[in-house]
């Protein structure tokens, strides 16, 4: 069984792709698994599905929706794998299923195994992690699911959980000597977040690890031409002294 939200919302069960309809079925689906094994709130539910303008029928439109939502896991093919299973609480609902069924949970798990591994100096073992757990993203989280408040907190969690993960594999790779590798992914992401500067400042490092010395100086030139033109400062002490040591031949 597997629910991927790192990207189009997918449900996988007995080795079959299944589509659920229906906008507001995607989203309490989405957001069950979201929380996976936990308690979600209906009122939480219902401010996902309508935010401040729920319907004087909000919560039993909650409970249809579950009620439906139910009945599409009962039609699903008699294996001996388990289904997933929704169970009622006082005030909501929690979907259970193994933690594992769930891209999102599985990237969490990943990414907390290779912080531990970085912080013990175990670099070889946090960069695999790591790359196992960006391998999971397909897309934005639920990219054909219209998000709601509470789901679009959520994505943007994931997201910055994301970055984090990229930028500790990238400060392994460069930690292990691998320059040249992430020179041109870190030129990608420099410029979907040009005003990032540990992001310039890994970029400077690569290329002149690289031995590419004339072009980390120009990407440090860039940066502060863009700082300059578009916030009126200058690059940051640690950017500044890494090309001070980079001209001094001893970065």
């Amino acid at each position: 069984m597997r629910v991927d939200v790192l990207g189009t919302l997918g449900f996988r069960f007995a080795g079959q792709v299944f589509a659920l309809r229906g906008p507001k079925l995607r989203k309490v689906l989405a957001l069950l698994a979201l929380h996976a094994n936990e308690d979600v709130n209906i009122d939480v539910l219902a401010h996902e599905l309508w935010g401040e303008n729920q319907p004087a029928t909000a919560v039993m439109t909650v409970r249809t929706h579950i009620y439906h939502l139910r009945r599409w896991f009962s039609a699903l093919p008699a294996t001996a794998e388990c289904k997933p299973h929704i169970v009622s609480q006082p005030y909501g609902y929690r979907l259970e299923i193994p933690e594992e069924s769930v891209d999102a949970r599985v990237f969490r798990l990943l990414f907390a195994r290779g912080q531990d591994l970085l912080d013990a100096g175990q670099l070889d073992a946090a960069a695999d992690l790591f790359g196992r757990a960006l391998a999971l993203w397909r897309g934005p989280v639920l990219a054909d699911v219209r998000h709601g408040a509470v789901i679009e907190q959520l994505a943007a969690e994931l997201g910055g959980l994301r970055d984090r993960a990229i930028e500790h594999r990238l400060a392994t790779d460069l930690e292990r000597g691998r320059h040249r590798d992430v020179v041109d992914e870190l030129r990608v992401l420099v410029a979907a977040q040009p005003f990032n500067e540990w992001r310039h400042a890994q970029l400077i490092r690569a290329l002149h690890g690289a031995g590419r010395r004339a072009e980390a100086l120009g990407a440090y030139q860039s940066l502060r031409t863009l700082l300059n033109r578009e916030l009126g400062v200058e690059p940051s002490g640690d950017v500044q002294r890494l090309r001070g040591e980079i001209l001094r031949g001893v970065a």
